[in-house]
């Protein structure tokens, strides 16, 4: 009886001693994008708050290097940084795949700490003129139909274009068979707006917050059709790595009902080899001050850290330290499956 009670004590002091409470200060590389950006502003408010949860004398320094949220996993993965602000879609795909079926794949040592920081969704939009010329007002219908559809979207390597690629993939047909029919040009913003304008073609998907410049000038100056995607074909996304998300009527002129959606919000990616008690302290700093982070940033607002851990705001597989947080507050998150 007393050997059993021994090791009890001593199981329970080796797990205590697993997640003792961080008393040395750490140093930490954050990757961030360009100064003055608005990816920029939303690393730098979380950057707050993550050493508000650290020993006295800990420094996180911000970095200018990051590609962005679709390739962030890489630089996690090349061990460029400790830290860098991602998407849980890209996070999910970089985990999940091999680069042979996606350029930014092969990053299986890249782990999430918390989801859900911001708002943005999928937004598929057809031209007045294209619903009156051929009667279609869903992309599942063009795509059955095979109606010979001009599409135009972002750049490659961009979430607003693999979003484009997802929502097709998520009705049920590749790219390379949607392209049989249908016609795709990528480009940038202004060339979206002014070919949207002069219908010069038919259709644009992206992946944007309530508010893109882009898109709200098209809606205010041209006769827009705003898409609903079926419910087989959020659930898809939803397998895919977006969260369910609401587009509010009223969000783009023109727009007078509710549209579902789907989102791939932004997350703060790590390496698996983070200690846990970093990962663990890093965590608590961004759900123990969404205050400060919210006021610095409006978009961060969205941030709940009661649904931080979910996998759909997540992607990639929770760090250790990050779900013993979550346990201890009760909140919801998900083990990866």
């Amino acid at each position: 009886m007393k050997k059993l009670a021994l090791a009890v004590v001593l199981v329970l002091c080796l797990t205590l001693a697993a997640y003792a409470e961080l008393n040395e200060p750490v140093k930490l590389v954050f990757a961030a994008q360009e100064v003055g950006t608005g990816a920029y502003s939303v690393s730098a408010a979380i950057q707050g708050a993550m050493l508000k949860g650290l020993p006295a004398g800990s420094t996180i320094d911000l970095t200018t290097n990051s590609p962005g949220g679709v390739g962030a996993p890489v630089l996690i993965q090349r061990k460029r940084a400790d830290l860098i602000v991602g998407n849980a879609g890209p996070s999910l795909w970089s985990y999940q795949r091999s680069k042979k079926d996606y350029q930014f794949g092969d990053c299986p040592d890249v782990r999430s700490i918390a989801g859900g920081l911001g708002h943005a969704f999928a937004n598929i939009m057809f031209t007045k003129a294209f619903v009156d010329k051929t009667g279609c007002t869903t992309i599942e219908e063009v795509i059955a139909k095979k109606i010979p559809v001009k599409l135009i979207t972002k750049k490659n390597g961009t979430l607003g274009e693999l979003t484009a690629e997802r929502v097709i993939e998520a009705c049920g047909i590749s790219v390379e068979d949607f392209l049989k029919f249908a016609t795709w040009e990528k480009t940038g913003t202004d060339a979206i707006k002014s070919g949207i304008q002069d219908d010069l073609y038919d259709a644009t998907i992206d992946h944007v917050d309530a508010g893109q410049a882009t898109t709200t000038e098209i809606c205010l100056t041209h006769a827009m059709h705003f898409v609903q995607l079926k419910p087989e074909t959020l659930a898809n996304l939803n397998k895919m790595g977006y969260a369910p998300i609401t587009v509010t009527a009223g969000t783009w002129n023109g727009l007078d009902h509710d549209i579902q959606s789907m989102g791939s919000q932004q997350n703060v990616i790590v390496p698996a080899s983070m200690p846990d008690d970093v990962a663990y302290a890093l965590v608590k700093g961004i759900c123990e001050n969404k205050e400060d982070i919210a006021a610095a940033v409006a978009s961060l607002a969205w941030f709940d850290p009661k649904t931080a851990g979910k996998h759909d705001l997540n992607g990639a597989p929770l760090h250790p330290g990050a779900v013993k947080y979550y346990k201890e507050m009760g909140y919801e998150f998900d083990e990866f499956k």
